[in-house]
């Protein structure tokens, strides 16, 4: 299992910049976090059940909180902070950014909403 080596948050910009111990490198930002959140809110409590998040262009991270040295729990700023991100979901994250986000963006397009940036 590959774990970060370096998590630096980046509040101006909104973006999560994530290296790992294998080299692999990303940024994810908040509004993307937020929108695959681990947490039952956003997961439901089963396959199908996934609860579309809308209206979080704007959201940041106010705090990243470590939970041992397997995840981080992180706090945005409509006070959302159930869901801890482990190495891995945040690894998966960032390796399957490029099918995640327009999938993410076409569910939105699809519900009707428009993305405010």
């Amino acid at each position: 299992m590959t774990t970060p080596v370096e998590i630096k948050l980046h509040q101006r910009s909104k973006v999560l910049e994530l290296k790992f111990d294998d080299g692999f490198e990303c940024n994810l930002t908040c509004e993307y976090l937020r929108v695959h959140s681990p947490s039952a809110e956003v997961q439901g409590h089963g396959p199908g059940q996934e609860i579309l998040q809308v209206g979080k262009e704007q959201i940041n991270i106010t705090e990243l909180e470590p939970m041992g040295n397997y995840a981080i729990k992180i706090h945005f700023d409509d006070g959302h902070n159930t869901g801890l991100y482990t190495w891995e979901n945040l690894y998966e994250l960032g390796k399957e950014y490029d099918q995640k986000w327009p999938a993410y963006l076409k569910k939105l397009n699809d519900a009707g909403h428009k993305r405010v940036e």
